[in-house]
């Protein structure tokens, strides 16, 4: 079971990864086997599916994603916590809010990401 100052290390660790545009950090909090959903996949790749798997292939992605978006600073907005996952809703580029599902193994590491958005 997930504690809150787990959950709390984990979203606060991941938003200042991604705004300090620190890549080997931002993939520090995934499993070499994850899978990834995002909207956003087919935007900055030719992957129409909006899913990817395995840690090589979200980190390529992840570098595309740093490099559009030279000005991207994330704002943490909530934390929610589940049995074996954590909910980071944040508000992200293009004035979006994202809430991304995140599934832990028993390492602590992401094996499983649902990214949602709306129009903030």
């Amino acid at each position: 079971m997930m504690t809150e100052e787990q959950a709390c290390h984990f979203a606060t660790d991941w938003i200042e990864s991604w705004n300090a545009h620190d890549i080997d950090r931002i993939m520090s909090h995934y499993d070499e086997n994850v899978e990834y959903s995002s909207m956003f996949l087919a935007q900055l790749t030719e992957n129409t599916l909006g899913k990817l798997q395995g840690k090589g292939s979200l980190k390529s992605y992840f570098e595309k994603g740093l490099s559009a978006y030279p000005n991207l600073n994330f704002k943490l907005l909530g934390i929610f916590i589940g049995v074996a996952s954590v909910t980071v809703q944040y508000e992200s580029v293009k004035n979006l809010i994202a809430a991304e599902v995140f599934e832990l193994n028993e390492h602590g590491l992401v094996v499983r990401v649902q990214c949602h958005y709306k129009q903030g």
